[in-house]
């Protein structure tokens, strides 16, 4: 199968989607954009072809009608249990690098009882993980840092409670661990996580056992011919691309939103380290952009220091937000001191519901007015990027546009963290495109 890619390699997260000859999306990607972006760039790229992979099995069981009215049910399950073992051979392998971090001599004194500790969370973990996992459950993050992290950190609290090892040096376990983790790759292949997922599956979903399984097989192996790669985002000058195959991120992304939604002329894109404002004409051209690019206030990479200094993780604080019964205005949004005002603020009576609320609102009026200066916001207004993903911002987003400009047409849609990877895979498509052309 020939394809095309696109890689938007942000500072936060890494995405890459899969185009086919005929410009059809046909797989998407995503991982933590690490420590290390090179390892960023090859797992999303791994992650895109895998769920195309997916895609192909399901066609290939309908072709065949095997499993009948068991169909979707088997789908779920398998998916299921793919994205469980991917967890548990990243958790292993967590666990491994804990325990090597005991033979330190810090630990020389309490050695056992923090082998105890961890021998308990790391159980739990796993239990946890077990019932994340199970088909048709929603899981709160797309990570295994968010996932394992906000189970880790419970459980330690829990058996520091019970009179074990503190809770600082448990949790000081985790954070020396886990980015040399993330920034491992799967030693499995694909075929033998696959299998290993089918294992997971009830038996009564199996049907034909022998022919399913070769059909997993033969979807395993398939090969792909990536025709052309283009390369996008706040770390694309360390992608390994020649620079041709190099595209601005406000080139792709008001292309990726053109293509979403046609009727697009504005389009605000909160990333973790900037924020874009973009104007583009009826064919996705950019025609006027604004961008925060010195500084973190306003963009992903704030709320993140915020869930840091609650201990919570990032996926929860648009959750917690929604509960907020009043409005807190935020004078300031300086990442440098958001843990400092977050602090002066409980400590004055507000609730973190209130405050949390507060800060994304701040940070939406941050964005306005980048907004005003590339030439307002014209129908239809289409917001990308991880921050759209945040139901709070997307509330404050609307009311702030309706005070300042009315009603308007606001689209966010549920491939909007991909939108620049989609703008970048097209510019691939187009290139391809017009060297035949030429040729």
């Amino acid at each position: 199968m020939e394809c095309l890619i696109g890689i938007d390699l942000g500072s936060t997260t890494t995405k890459a989607v899969v185009l086919d000859g005929e410009g059809r999306l046909v797989g998407r990607g995503i991982t933590n954009s690490r420590s290390n972006y090179d390892v960023a760039a090859k797992v999303a790229k791994s992650e895109a072809l895998i769920n195309v992979r997916f895609e192909m099995l399901k066609r290939a069981l309908r072709e065949e009608a095997r499993l009948g009215e068991t169909l979707a049910s088997f789908e779920a399950s398998l998916l299921a249990g793919y994205r469980l073992e991917c967890f548990l051979g990243s958790l292993r392998r967590l666990e491994a690098h804990c325990r090597r971090d005991l033979e330190n001599a810090r630990f020389e004194d309490d050695r056992p009882a923090m082998q105890e500790a961890l021998q308990r969370i790391f159980a739990g973990v796993e239990a946890s993980a077990r019932r994340v996992f199970e088909p048709g459950s929603v899981a709160r993050s797309d990570f295994f840092r968010d996932l394992a992290g906000s189970s880790y950190v419970e459980l330690a609290a829990q058996v520091a409670r019970a009179g074990g090892p503190s809770f600082d040096r448990l949790v000081g376990v985790y954070d020396r661990n886990i980015i040399p983790v993330e920034n491992e790759t799967e030693t499995r292949s694909f075929e033998e996580l696959l299998l290993e997922a089918f294992a997971h599956v009830p038996a009564p979903l199996r049907g034909d056992e022998r022919a399913i399984e070769r059909l997993l097989r033969e979807v395993s192996t398939r090969n792909f011919e990536v025709v052309r790669t283009v390369g996008t985002g706040y770390g694309r000058v360390r992608l390994p691309f020649p620079k041709d195959c190099i595209r601005s991120e406000i080139l792709c992304h008001g292309l990726g939103a053109h293509l979403m939604f046609p009727a697009t002329r504005t389009v605000l894109d909160i990333g973790g380290q900037d924020t874009k404002a973009i104007q583009i004409d009826d064919q996705g051209v950019v025609t006027s952009f604004q961008m925060n690019d010195r500084c973190a206030a306003g963009c992903g990479r704030y709320l993140g220091y915020i869930a840091d200094e609650m201990n919570i993780g990032l996926h929860e604080l648009g959750p917690m937000a929604m509960q907020a019964r009043r409005r807190v205005k935020i004078n300031s949004t300086c990442t440098v001191f958001a843990g400092a005002e977050f602090r002066d603020r409980l400590a004055a009576g507000q609730s973190r519901e209130d405050i949390v609320a507060g800060l994304h609102r701040a940070i939406i009026l941050r964005a306005m007015s980048l907004l005003a200066r590339s030439g307002g916001i014209a129908n239809e207004f289409t917001f990308t990027g991880g921050v759209a993903k945040n139901p709070a911002a997307v509330r404050a987003l609307r009311e702030v546009a309706e005070e300042n400009y009315g009603k308007l047409t606001l689209n966010i849609a549920p491939d909007s963290i991909y939108t620049g990877a989609i703008g970048a895979a097209t510019f691939a498509l187009r290139d391809v495109l017009a060297a035949a052309r030429q040729s």
